[in-house]
């Protein structure tokens, strides 16, 4: 794989990853754009001992433009877009509308005395499967698969050594239900500042299983999955795509590695091979199973970048929305108002259904 980084007109960084030790990105951006905006605000919840980013400068940002205004796809006479170049593999560039960036402001300190104020600090970066706009990550080959596993791997090594970034989350939205705002097949990555929410909970929980027994919880939990078989959808040498026993959602899998590893970057070369194919099976078994692009987010759960890294483990989590061909999972009462799910499909079922597919 051979990488390209250049500066895009307004000093952010575009990175190349190419399959080809013979593509040249020399292409300049000539664009004429404003400078980045600022980073966000940071706002402490006293109540829930969580930080809640204000960005109001994503309010413009581009919404749904038509196929060809995408400023995704590749660079052409008359149609500049994000992309310099007239064709790419994997390319990743830093958002034009992050909600976290490195360009810090002055900040007040707080807003109460109980709601410290700190800068956004932090990273969110683009990744661009392919140039084909009509494609989809399911559409993707299982060597493009490991292309864009070796192009999080690099960010997620080059994201961890930002000053006072804690935790590296890649991920895909996928459909306009689950709320995408470009159709071009695309991924993101943030960089907090902080160790999220959700990530704090399965620590707290993984050290308390480890100072009872002296195991690792999640390593624990999927031998036990592996073991029972019921909610294993597929599977092969080096990883298990699993419903898990409790599924929050209509349609969860997790695609995790047999190895406990922290990150990404921890993966050797045969398990970033074995990733792609089963990856792309369960993809494609989430699309047929009404027979229409399915909604998805996909999120990458690794280790916090500087504690509890022998806590963690590395594991995709990919969950739908659509409960029907006709319906969506909505979070109402229970689940916004109380973060209690209520799922209406029992994931043995669930499992069943895509092991059919």
């Amino acid at each position: 794989m051979k990488r390209t980084q250049i500066e895009l007109a307004d000093g952010r960084e575009l990175i190349y990853f190419d399959e080809r030790d013979d593509a040249v990105r020399d292409q300049p951006d000539r664009r004429e754009l404003p400078p980045p905006p600022p980073a966000s605000q940071l706002r402490y919840d006293p109540l829930t001992d969580e930080w809640v980013a204000v960005a109001v400068h994503r309010q413009t940002r581009t919404f749904l433009p038509p196929a060809d205004e995408c400023p995704l796809c590749p660079s052409r006479d008359g149609r500049l877009s994000e992309i310099p170049a007239p064709d790419y593999d994997v390319a990743v560039f830093e958002n034009r509308f992050p909600s976290l960036s490195q360009r810090v402001a002055a900040e007040p300190d707080e807003i109460t005395p109980f709601t410290p104020v700190r800068p956004g600090r932090g990273r969110c970066e683009v990744v661009c499967f392919t140039d084909d706009h009509n494609a989809s990550f399911a559409g993707l080959s299982p060597h493009r698969v490991r292309t864009v596993l070796d192009a999080l791997a690099d960010r997620t090594t080059a994201l961890g050594a930002l000053p006072g970034v804690e935790q590296v989350f890649p991920f895909e939205n996928r459909g306009v239900e689950i709320g995408v705002t470009l159709h071009h097949p695309h991924g993101q990555i943030y960089a907090y500042p902080f160790v999220t929410p959700r990530t704090r909970t399965m620590l707290a929980a993984a050290r308390r299983h480890a100072e009872r027994t002296g195991g690792n919880l999640y390593a624990d939990v999927l031998a036990a999955e592996r073991a029972a078989g019921t909610r294993v959808v597929a599977a092969n040498e080096h990883w298990t795509a699993y419903v898990p026993a409790a599924a929050r959602w209509p349609f969860e899998v997790h695609v995790a590695p047999h190895r406990p590893v922290p990150d990404i970057p921890a993966l050797d070369d045969a398990e970033r091979d074995a990733f792609g194919p089963l990856y792309l099976d369960v993809l494609r078994r989430f699309d047929g199973l009404f027979d229409l692009p399915m909604p998805y987010i996909a999120a990458w759960h690794q280790a916090p970048v500087r504690v509890d890294r022998e806590l963690g483990h590395l594991h995709l989590q990919l969950f739908s929305i659509r409960r029907a061909k006709d319906k969506l999972k909505y979070l109402a009462g229970s689940e916004s108002g109380m973060g209690v799910f209520i799922n209406d499909i029992a994931p043995e079922r669930a499992a069943e259904l895509l092991r059919a597919v």
